[in-house]
């Protein structure tokens, strides 16, 4: 019933995360719809993209095409040795935008899922483990989210680690701001309980 070229899109964005039948029909009608010169400029943001990203040799975050190490991790006011362990770049972004956080950062690049076919030797769980030995990290702390895969990641990276002098620390979970304690999830309240602080 549709012609080739929009079957065509519509399949492509069928792929992205989240993107049912019916978004990909309505983004590709959105972009049928629209200018030609929105989709052009769409097409040649998306042919730019893999050769203008680059990933930093140490922290694994994105930085732009040539820099093989990330302005972060050279950065002399970073402490080398408080090093916040994330799932993906941008988590960092949101990290940065606290203000708060002046360590430096590692990129796992996805969570552990046996389910889903994610072993550790596809993290970068190895290149982590040397940078605590070369950069000698007197704290790791693991910023993955509160799922079964972040709670499993954050675990075997512990393992790994084995006895070491390195802290391992999880970040605190909580009730978020706004929230009333009514609505609060059973895991979320739990741990807002077992985290709580001093007044």
């Amino acid at each position: 019933m549709l012609p080739k070229a929009l079957s065509n899109l519509v399949e492509s964005l069928r792929q992205l995360p989240g993107v049912g039948p019916r978004s990909a029909e309505r983004y590709a009608l959105n972009l049928l719809n629209r200018p030609p010169d929105v989709a052009t400029d769409i097409a040649a943001r998306l042919e730019q993209l893999h050769p203008g990203v680059n990933r930093c040799s140490q922290t694994f975050v994105f930085t732009e095409p040539g820099q093989d190490v990330s302005p972060h991790y050279l950065d002399d006011k970073r402490d080398k040795q408080l090093v916040a362990v994330v799932e993906n770049p941008f988590d960092v972004i949101a990290i940065e935008k606290t203000g708060e956080f002046h360590g430096t950062y590692h990129v796992l690049g996805g969570l552990l899922s046996p389910l889903d076919g994610v072993e550790p030797d596809q993290l970068t769980i190895a290149p982590l483990l040397q940078r605590v030995k070369d950069d000698k990290v007197s704290e790791l702390i693991i910023a993955t989210n509160a799922s079964v895969e972040g709670e499993s990641t954050a675990t075997y990276i512990k393992n790994m680690l084995g006895k070491t002098e390195t802290l391992v620390t999880r970040i605190a979970r909580g009730i978020p701001v706004g929230v009333d304690i009514e609505y609060t999830d059973q895991v979320t309240l739990r741990r807002a309980l077992e985290h709580r602080q001093t007044l």
